[in-house]
């Protein structure tokens, strides 16, 4: 009981409003417990100590909550949790809380293939040649369910009966674009949903640049089939580097001033097809449980 009461304390921490995500974040992690912080907050704020008679807060009808969202198929993973992902926990961008809908792997080999929503012929056929060679092998492709690169890479993924992990930017009650709604069924079914809000958020302008941080901190590398400047994919790359994880630019890219900026970066691989990628996977296998590369 103990675990579905600090589940619900970081729901209930998270709808107060009163401190940015990362902040309790941090404080949660760092207090070990979100009862704790939770109490705290409230003794600050003059309310009622939380385990006085009549708390303020209940904690046992948010632990009811989430419980069915676990019947609904959508679990609930906390940063307290030892099965949240670990490579995401190591990156300042973590979100306090998953939902997760489908089968998590923890130890596979992930990687990131994504790109713009309008792609050229040459960019859909670049990210299914990635996106299928990479499960091929074996390794999780990571994408956004977003229209273009992303829906090309998941499809892929599926054809060859690999798997495929979608990290979204809405909650997981919705899907978006509408057009992919029996494609993210299909992931949930044979790999895995991911998403940080609510169950029934919808899209907006900021959730995007959320999800892109969750995607290169969930994985280990990021490949950048076709991205404008003002792009999720370009933000990616420049998050996965930031995060010290392997970024894979497309040649076509270094038209733009940004990709030519970014090749010359620690990290960065410029690539001329899908064998540049799966000569290199050995490359990204971390070392003694750390993000080291070979």
């Amino acid at each position: 009981m103990d675990q579905e009461l600090e589940r619900a304390a970081v729901v209930a921490l998270l709808r107060r409003g009163d401190r940015s995500w990362s902040e309790l974040t941090d404080q949660i992690e760092t207090v070990g417990s979100a009862r704790d912080v939770l109490e705290e907050s409230l003794d600050a704020s003059g309310q009622a100590a939380l385990f006085d008679p009549g708390p303020a807060v209940d904690l046992d009808g948010i632990a009811d909550e989430v419980a069915a969202w676990e019947r609904e198929g959508m679990r609930f993973v906390t940063i307290l949790d030892q099965d949240y992902p670990l490579y995401l926990r190591l990156v300042h961008q973590r979100p306090p809380f998953l939902f997760l809908r489908g089968t998590p792997v923890e130890h596979d080999l992930r990687v990131a293939v994504v790109g713009t929503r309008t792609p050229t012929p040459d960019g859909i056929a670049h990210a299914r040649a990635i996106a299928g060679g990479l499960a091929e092998r074996g390794v999780t492709v990571v994408s956004g369910l977003a229209a273009g690169i992303d829906t090309a890479a998941h499809g892929a993924a599926l054809a060859v009966g690999g798997r495929t992990v979608g990290v979204i930017g809405t909650g997981l009650r919705r899907a978006y674009p509408a057009q992919n709604a029996r494609l993210q069924e299909e992931i949930a079914e044979r790999g895995l949903l991911i998403s940080q809000f609510w169950p029934d958020a919808p899209p907006s302008k900021v959730s995007f640049p959320m999800r892109n941080a969750v995607m290169s901190g969930y994985s280990l590398a990021t490949v950048v089939v076709e991205a404008a400047y003002r792009s999720g994919a370009r933000m990616q790359a420049r998050l996965a580097l930031e995060h010290g994880r392997r970024v894979f630019l497309m040649r076509s890219l270094l038209t733009h001033e940004w990709a030519r900026e970014y090749a010359g970066r620690p990290n960065t691989t410029v690539i001329d097809g899908p064998e540049d990628v799966f000569s290199r996977l050995e490359s990204l296998v971390p070392t003694t449980g750390e993000l080291t590369w070979k």
